[in-house]
């Protein structure tokens, strides 16, 4: 784990995020492939290890499980957050786009994977592959998303 910095677009908002993993997740969801018009690249990183910077940060309540945040100004992604308490929750899921050096951040897992659209293909790297039925039983209120 590492610090990594980085910023959104037009660089109205900056972090700092402490204890970053070197493995990352897709997620092939319909509410991230609307959000991103494709799929969700992220590393999730404790709430507690990222300083947040900049006063254009809209936060948007996008489920009642969670919230994703963006640039007020260029509207950048900056993050997925679940706001109820359980398994997934106490993280920011951070695109891998808003870091500075993406360097060393490897592919650990896919979800939603029976969701992915056909227009593209991740390589099999022997990476975790979940189905929206195998996450629904790590976290069953999922199933109401997306």
């Amino acid at each position: 784990m590492t610090t990594r910095t980085g910023h959104c677009l037009c660089g109205a908002v900056r972090l700092v995020a402490r204890d970053v993993p070197a493995t990352a997740t897709v997620c092939h969801c319909r509410m991230c492939q609307r959000w991103t018009g494709s799929a969700y690249h992220e590393v999730s990183v404790p709430t507690t290890q990222v300083d947040w910077q900049g006063e254009t940060i809209t936060v948007f309540a996008s489920s009642h499980l969670g919230e994703r945040a963006f640039c007020g100004t260029c509207g950048s992604h900056l993050y997925f957050r679940v706001t109820q308490e359980g398994p997934w929750s106490g993280n920011y899921d951070i695109p891998l786009g808003l870091f500075d050096d993406t360097q060393g951040i490897t592919l650990a897992a896919e979800i939603f994977v029976d969701e992915k659209p056909d227009a593209y293909a991740i390589a099999d790297c022997g990476q975790l592959r979940l189905t929206r039925a195998d996450v629904i039983e790590k976290f069953a209120d999922i199933e109401t998303v997306g």
